[in-house]
């Protein structure tokens, strides 16, 4: 069954097009490091939040991965080096790490004070 998902699957859906294609649009492609970083954990958290919007029992997994998906982007410019290369590169991760993080987040406390409300 199709589902058209809440607006926090919509939300990481469009951060994760927008890390994944964010390395051509701000010039950063070159840097390796960060460019394969965004690719990766951009088409990752896209195939998610996909996944999220027409499998409904799959959102709580998907929620919880994304949000630590979304605290590597946080930690990636300096886990892999590349934040005194390219501070835009590294700004921009880190700012859809935090995006995304905190939106999973939202959606997971959500979920749980609704089955909280039910019980």
């Amino acid at each position: 069954m199709k589902r058209t998902g809440r607006w926090q699957d919509w939300a990481i859906l469009i951060l994760g097009a927008w890390l994944f294609l964010s390395p051509f649009i701000l010039g950063y492609a070159p840097l390796a490091a960060a460019a394969w970083n965004a690719y990766l954990v951009g088409a990752v958290v896209v195939i998610l939040a996909a996944t999220s919007l027409w499998v409904p029992s799959f959102a709580m997994d998907e929620e919880w991965a994304n949000l630590m998906l979304g605290l590597w982007l946080v930690a990636a410019p300096f886990v892999l080096g590349f934040y005194s290369a390219d501070s835009l590169a590294a700004w921009n991760q880190i700012v859809v790490g935090v995006l995304i993080a905190g939106d999973a987040g939202w959606a997971v406390a959500s979920r749980s004070s609704a089955k909280q409300t039910q019980a």
